[in-house]
């Protein structure tokens, strides 16, 4: 073993202090890699087959609020059947709803477009009576479940809407549309519908 002279001391010294220094520069290094990684983008979900597990034919069941923001709580009951079709190669989709109940007839259109822009769908919706095109209700699914917005006015007064998307299973799927008068802080639902796959249907028998 050499011995310690006051020069080796010294450099041993200078060696410990220097280590000493360079400690918290690698433990920042070793930190900032996670952080890094973890800053790192993300692919973009490609969101054009949101629809696809709805193709085909299907039983519905619905019910109605009958006056939407009144106070009302009497509910329409509806039974019938929804045709979902691919249009534009499945860049779009066509949906015929046909039910009745007691209070009469439902007949209603909806055609679904893929913005690939945006990466979002719209929902635009037309009633046979109307003849005409809603404004349209856009947004897009996130772990299964889709919700879509608008603003409309209904009685002169300003009202956002909302349809989610929800229950989706390879033979059932739910919708629901609601209204909100204070900017989405409350809702009252005035739509609910279930649909049951038509088992001889046409379409994919796989869950979104």
């Amino acid at each position: 073993m050499h011995p310690l002279t006051p020069a080796r001391a010294r450099l041993i010294a200078f060696a410990a202090a220097a280590l000493a220094c360079s400690l918290p520069a690698l433990a920042e290094t070793g930190r900032a890699a996670p952080a890094a990684a973890a800053r790192a983008p993300t692919a973009e979900r490609d969101g054009s087959h949101d629809f696809d597990f709805e193709i085909g034919t299907w039983k519905t069941r619905l019910k109605r609020l009958k006056a939407p923001l009144t106070g009302s709580t009497t509910w329409l009951e509806y039974e019938g059947t929804t045709v979902v079709r691919k249009v534009w190669g499945g860049r779009a989709n066509l949906v015929e709803l046909d039910a009745t109940g007691p209070a009469g007839r439902l007949e209603l259109l909806s055609l679904r477009l893929y913005n690939p822009a945006s990466r979002q769908w719209s929902l635009n919706v037309a009633s046979v009576r109307g003849g005409t095109l809603g404004p349209p209700t856009v947004g897009e699914f996130k772990d299964g479940r889709g919700e879509f917005y608008s603003m409309e006015t209904m009685d002169g007064r300003a009202v956002l809407v909302r349809f989610v998307v929800s229950d989706v299973t390879a033979d059932s799927c739910r919708f629901e549309q609601a209204f909100s008068v204070d900017g989405g802080k409350t809702w009252e639902v005035n739509w609910v519908a279930v649909d049951t796959r038509v088992k001889d249907g046409a379409g994919p028998r796989t869950a979104h």
